[in-house]
């Protein structure tokens, strides 16, 4: 059996770099768990705002980040596990909140958008470049906040723009430091393995 990575064809995100053989059921498998995890663990991660029922967290950049290392598939898989499971009661949303109720569970659901349509882009080389990984960063976060602030405002009855200042507003320099972040990491890893796209 063999372990050697495959040549990385064009279309390729940093998952498909994995040595695997005969086994890419398991490993797809192992991949969606993992990233379901890493979204739920970074999920703890959390810092209340005041006058706002959302708190900043390492989430919304775990889902990113899986959706652009996984691809679109398997990062929609793993961002649509995490969404189940946390409704379904496993206290892995922010703060171990779980639960149908919470007002910011229109973030997860922007968070599994946002994993598919980044993976989408990172197999089109969005994750390969500062400039590119910026774009791809960017249109994430705001289709996170374009599901998340309209429901947000529907649960809780604010209005669109008290939902706008509470629930993305005191976000915006978290988010730039998180894109700041992707931006160094991923072209760097691309780079470290030597596979520009």
């Amino acid at each position: 059996m063999s372990t050697a990575a495959a040549p990385v064809r064009s279309g390729a995100v940093l998952a498909d770099l994995l040595p695997v053989a005969r086994h890419r059921y398991a490993v797809d498998a192992a991949l969606v768990l993992g990233g379901a995890a890493l979204t739920g663990i970074a999920a703890q991660i959390a810092v209340p705002v005041p006058g706002s029922p959302v708190p900043v967290t390492g989430q919304t950049f775990a889902a990113l980040l899986i959706g652009t290392a996984l691809g679109a598939r398997r990062g929609f898989l793993s961002l649509a596990l995490y969404a189940l499971v946390g409704m379904a009661g496993m206290p892995w949303f922010a703060e171990a909140s779980s639960g149908w109720s919470m007002p910011s569970l229109g973030y997860v659901f922007g968070m599994l958008l946002a994993a598919t349509v980044v993976g989408a882009l990172a197999r089109r080389g969005g994750d390969r470049s500062v400039l590119r990984t910026a774009g791809t960063m960017v249109l994430g976060s705001a289709i996170i906040y374009a599901i998340g602030v309209p429901y947000l405002a529907l649960s809780t009855g604010m209005s669109l723009s008290a939902a706008v200042a509470a629930g993305l507003v005191p976000f915006l320099i978290g988010d730039a430091l998180k894109a700041a972040l992707a931006m160094g990491a991923l072209p760097a890893a691309w780079k470290i393995l030597g596979r520009r796209g």
